[in-house]
């Protein structure tokens, strides 16, 4: 069942949104060679925890941690570990939930590790742009179907791979809600999208092919172990366009 949000509920979303964009700047600051992903993990846990939120991930249908730590060839939902050490030229995507008064927000980032190969770097920065080429236009009366297809346009230019496997989706009152958001299809078809939706929009591209393989309940992986790359936020349609929730409100005007 699709959710329209109240304006109480998407302030708190704001709020939420606001906590979850200060979580990437610590990661930011902190991801280098030699740093473990069980300790960006913590740092993540507690600054949630300092701002009277929880992070969403955490015990999530057994999920044992407050962040995903997917880093290389690993496509989302990579467990922090002491054992996961950083290397340098490696890139990491990090994904994070933010519980607030009881609304979630979700969104991801793809980090570099050091010094790292332009095709990586093409690659984080292709992903990321699939994102915003996905919210052109979007507005009240939008289809679903239109979101994909500009993602998918945009990342198959650069030869690379939209995973089919995994989507997007409705988040709220729940992390996850109706309706799927898919990052491939056609414009014109699916969910007309209505405003006082709230939902998260993550592309996911790999480098190689778009298959992907599952290891055990949750890692998942590029079939041809090729590097991949993720890039979400959590957005509000409105009359007239998108509200980004997930990124700093003096950063909204840069993007």
């Amino acid at each position: 069942m699709i959710s329209i949000k109240t304006k109480s509920e998407i302030e708190r979303m704001r709020q939420s949104g606001q906590i979850l964009a200060e979580v990437f700047e610590i990661m930011e600051k902190n991801i280098k060679p030699g740093v473990s992903t069980k300790h960006l993990d913590k740092l993540a846990h507690d600054y949630i925890l300092s701002q009277n939120a929880t992070p969403s991930f955490l015990r999530y249908n057994g999920f044992p941690a407050s962040i995903c730590t997917s880093v290389d060839e690993y496509v989302v939902h990579g467990i922090p570990s002491d054992s996961c050490i950083l290397q340098e030229g490696m890139i990491i995507g990090v994904d994070v939930g933010v519980n607030y008064k009881g609304m979630h927000t979700d969104a991801a980032r793809t980090y570099a590790v050091g010094k790292i190969s332009k095709e990586k770097q093409q690659l984080i920065e292709v992903t990321k742009q699939s994102f915003f080429e996905g919210i052109k236009y979007l507005k009240d009366g939008s289809r679903v179907g239109d979101i994909g297809a500009r993602i998918q346009r945009y990342a198959e230019k650069f030869g690379y791979g939209v995973v089919r496997d995994l989507v997007g989706h409705g988040v709220g009152k729940c992390l996850h809600e109706d309706p799927s958001i898919p990052n491939f299809g056609r414009e014109g078809t699916g969910v007309k999208l209505q405003s006082g939706m709230t939902i998260a929009i993550e592309p996911m591209i790999n480098m190689g092919d778009y298959h992907v393989q599952f290891d055990g309940m949750w890692k998942v992986w590029s079939a041809d172990r090729s590097p991949s790359a993720h890039y979400e936020n959590t957005v509000l349609i409105k009359d007239d366009g998108v509200e980004i929730l997930t990124i700093k409100q003096e950063d909204k005007d840069v993007e």
